[in-house]
């Protein structure tokens, strides 16, 4: 289903897919000298490409700096890409394209900060309604909308319809932010660690009524998290991100259970467990993430990886098929590729 150049690597029709991204690139320049001209870049998301079916959950996760943020501001246009296509149900949101403000109100998205994502001046009520309005909802309409959402995610609108942000806890603010992404009525809903800033008790809360809402109003949803719990809790198919690129996707109990990449496997046993006797003694990834303005040649994860060989410095794995839905980016899972591990073609 998801490929870096070849869709169907997996051999499934992704005719169902109602978001489809093709080798996205966005790098950041790093600007010094006297005229403050680009020294380098930061290759922040280098060529990913997957679909996202209608319905479903695809969970996004990797260490800090892997680029799963960038990518997520790629998707609703908060950034332009470099190269590559998005498109929804098939039609490309371009820059400019006449459909791009229909498209992106059917995408929207749900921030960390609860906080920051909303106007300390404006009411709830007002928050949710700017968008509405800016779309050509009448102000009655909006107001009734507004409640609607504000009911839908369990915030009676008699109690909090006028109150400033600085007057509800974080976790109602996180459900303020969940209703105004609802308000426009979108399809798709991309949730970047909506709630990590969260203590346990409210993100189970949180977690519980986002499942809910999509059942009930038949939302799909892109889930980024660096909790790989909670992604496990949450969704249905699992990107693994490093250094700006897709290197493993699946359904998630393959991939929590039978992870192939070396990377994926070395993130799953960094959790914690619960029991005191299966202690943790030494540490599952070793060294710091390379430097993504020059990342390694070949194989990016090949400088940590403890079963890298010369092939994996000299040529970069792709994306491809290791079962039913389930694809890696790694030389000693493909057949006939040269590394000792891998089967013989």
């Amino acid at each position: 289903m998801l490929a870096q150049s070849q869709p169907a690597a997996v051999g499934e029709s992704s005719s169902a897919a109602l978001l489809r991204v093709a080798d996205l690139r966005k790098s950041f320049p790093i600007k010094g000298g006297l005229f403050g001209r680009a020294q380098a870049h930061v290759k922040a998301v280098d060529g990913i490409s997957f679909d996202v079916r209608t319905g479903e959950t695809l969970g996004i996760v990797g260490e800090s700096g892997c680029g799963k943020s960038t990518l997520a501001r790629l998707l609703i246009q908060l950034i332009e890409p470099d190269t590559g296509t998005i498109a929804l149900d098939g039609s490309p949101m371009a820059a400019g394209s006449a459909a791009l403000r229909v498209l992106r109100r059917q995408i929207q998205m749900v921030f960390q900060d609860s906080y920051a994502s909303l106007n300390p001046r404006l009411t709830i009520e007002d928050s949710i309604t700017f968008g509405l309005k800016a779309n050509g909802t009448d102000r009655i309409e909006a107001k009734h909308r507004a409640h609607a959402v504000l009911d839908m995610v369990g915030l009676a609108p008699d109690m909090f319809a006028q109150r400033y942000p600085h007057e509800l806890s974080g976790g109602q603010r996180q459900r303020v932010n969940i209703a105004r992404a609802l308000a426009l009525g979108p399809r798709l809903l991309i949730l970047d660690e909506a709630v990590s800033a969260l203590d346990k008790s409210v993100e189970a809360q949180v977690l519980n009524q986002l499942q809910e809402l999509k059942q009930r109003l038949d939302l799909t949803y892109i889930f980024i998290s660096h909790d790989l719990n909670v992604v496990q809790y949450i969704s249905d198919r699992v990107l693994v991100m490093y250094l700006g690129k897709a290197i493993e996707v699946g359904p998630v109990q393959r991939i929590y259970n039978a992870p192939l990449h070396p990377y994926t496997r070395g993130l799953l046993s960094s959790r914690l467990s619960m029991d005191p006797r299966r202690r943790v003694s030494a540490a599952p990834l070793s060294g710091d993430p390379p430097n993504p303005i020059d990342p390694p040649s070949g194989c990016r994860f090949r400088t940590r990886c403890p079963i890298a060989e010369p092939l994996c410095a000299q040529r970069e794995p792709g994306l491809v098929a290791a079962g039913d839905s389930h694809i890696v980016a790694c030389h000693a899972q493909h057949s006939g590729s040269g590394h000792s591990l891998a089967a013989q073609a």
